[in-house]
């Protein structure tokens, strides 16, 4: 997915941080954090994600797949 379209299924991000050619977008919800790390593809073009990670409040990792579940249903 790109930027857009995450932001289009979860909402803003609470945070963006842009280093170099990478992007991590920080998504929030009340009971977990999504991090994803978007990077272009090797040609060249708009970057896409490529890494998701997720942790609860208390910092703990947690399945993101599961994290991003309860972030699409707010």
């Amino acid at each position: 997915m790109t930027a857009n379209e995450l932001i289009q299924l979860f909402g803003k991000p609470r945070l963006q941080i842009v280093e170099g050619e990478g992007t991590k977008l920080q998504f929030a919800g009340p009971n977990c954090l999504l991090d994803v790390y978007l990077y272009p593809p090797s040609g060249g073009g708009t970057p896409r994600a490529t890494l998701i990670e997720a942790r609860n409040v208390q910092g703990d990792n947690v399945s993101a797949q599961n994290c991003a579940a309860t972030l699409e249903k707010r």
